[in-house]
């Protein structure tokens, strides 16, 4: 079984390209399904065994299990080609696929904020959890996936409490108030509009208010939703039929929504421009896909920025936090190392636990047929409970170390074939620890123990 990462970024697609193979909460849904771990015989993509589906608006990224790297990222680029309703001849070109350790450490990479636009921006951390957690939700991730996942989420937060990466954060949203300050200096008499009462909306007038803002107007479909967040900042709520007049009256326009369709229109703005007498209007798409159509631009004394160019205007903290890098790579080779071992021991530490619990099986029904025929004491019965034990354990310490040894070396799932061909095991194994947790079942813990504890 391979790990496979297939996707695309702000570094190797533009916003152009990113918007198309962005998945709403419902398209997200529909593309998990085609991974369910439960009916690999109904389910599309037979070559993939499992998969996790990670979209933001700098990245999406498909990481999977497949018995067959080939087809399975044919297969992936099938589903996205059909779920985006985007032709492959369009975005293959852009797209990135790393298999087995160098997938690993790419996730862990993302979520520690090393591969972010901005670096060590705190949202992705979040993001991740809930692309596994929907991934969860429709049963496409299993054993492998959750471990990996939830190792790189331990990982992120290991980074995020022992080191500064994320000081003075500074999200794209947070960026895009801090384009607004560039672009017009004092911002304590400006009025600033937000369109979208999401996540991103909320970072962004906060980062607005710290930066002096004073009149803020929220702007939802839903007048409820955007009334929250006005009152949490002591601003104005309004719902997009009042577009128009906020279009005439704001100075900075950020627009931060899901929806999948421009919001803003060339022909809106230069409606309200005409009222405007020629006062700059400044818009900041953080959106993907895009809510601004790009032709705005073509308009006088309109200026429009998109999340691609907030690239070059992060904040001066950043420097700060790019002297954490060592200690947060430091961090992340230690847990990809962990994350990897396990991996690739599961075959090998599930192999044991059989192996073991075979033996132990027969240990003790010779045990009770011995004790059956001799006149022993309770200590008499220890001892020879004790020394078959003993036994067990030398017997199986050097099968255990070289089991692991071929583990670590990519041999393992040969070897425990091998091993359960030899003994006829069948697998009495029900989940498997992830990395990092103890196992509560006492063969599989002996066995975890044994590989601990093997030196090659």
């Amino acid at each position: 079984m391979k790990v496979l990462l297939i996707g695309l970024s702000h570094k190797t697609a533009p916003i152009a390209i990113r918007e198309q193979l962005s998945f709403s909460p419902t398209s997200l849904k529909s593309a998990l399904t085609h991974f369910d771990t439960t009916h690999h015989q109904q389910a599309h993509l037979e070559t993939v065994t499992e998969g996790v589906i990670l979209s933001t608006c700098n990245r999406m990224e498909v990481y999977a299990t497949v018995r067959d790297p080939i087809k399975g990222s044919r297969a992936i680029i099938d589903l996205l080609s059909r779920a985006c309703d985007t032709p492959a001849s369009i975005f293959a070109e852009h797209l990135y696929m790393l298999e087995d350790e160098q997938a690993i450490r790419h996730l862990f990479r993302v979520a520690c904020g090393l591969d972010s636009m901005v670096l060590g921006e705190p949202q992705i951390l979040g993001q991740i959890t809930d692309a596994y957690e929907a991934a969860l939700s429709q049963k496409a991730a299993g054993t492998v996936l959750s471990g990996l996942f939830r190792a790189a989420i331990h990982a992120g937060k290991r980074v995020r409490t022992e080191t500064r990466i994320s000081v003075n954060p500074a999200s794209v949203s947070s960026v895009a108030a801090g384009l607004a300050h560039q672009l017009l200096g004092d911002l304590t008499d400006r009025h600033v509009a937000l369109i979208g009462a999401g996540e991103m909306g909320t970072v962004a007038v906060r980062a607005l208010m710290q930066r002096g803002v004073s009149e803020v107007t929220v702007v939802n479909r839903t007048y409820e939703r955007a009334q929250v967040l006005a009152d949490a900042w002591g601003g104005k709520a309004a719902t997009f039929q009042h577009l128009p007049r906020i279009l005439v009256n704001a100075d900075v326009v950020i627009v931060a929504t899901g929806a999948p369709h421009i919001i803003l229109t060339t022909e809106m703005v230069e409606q309200a421009m005409i009222e405007r007498a020629n006062r700059p209007l400044f818009l900041i798409d953080i959106a993907v896909p895009r809510d601004i159509d790009p032709d705005v631009r073509q308009l006088s004394h309109v200026f429009l920025r998109d999340i691609d160019d907030l690239q070059s205007q992060v904040d001066d903290n950043v420097r700060e936090r790019a002297s954490e890098i060592p200690l947060v790579e430091q961090i992340m080779v230690e847990e990809v190392t962990q994350a990897v071992e396990w991996l690739m021991s599961l075959d090998v530490v599930s192999t044991i636990t059989d192996l073991r619990s075979q033996i132990e099986e027969f240990r003790q029904r010779e045990l009770e047929r011995l004790f059956n025929k001799l006149d022993l004491d309770d200590r008499e019965r220890d001892l020879i409970a004790t020394m078959s034990h003993r036994l067990v354990n030398k017997i199986l310490h050097n099968p255990t170390l070289h089991l692991k040894h071929e583990a670590v070396h990519g041999n393992g799932a040969e070897y425990a074939s091998k091993v359960r061909q030899l003994f006829d095991l069948k697998s009495t194994r029900k989940s498997m620890p992830q990395p990092g947790e103890p196992s509560t079942n006492a063969p599989e813990a002996n066995a975890l123990r044994e590989l601990s504890n093997a030196k090659i």
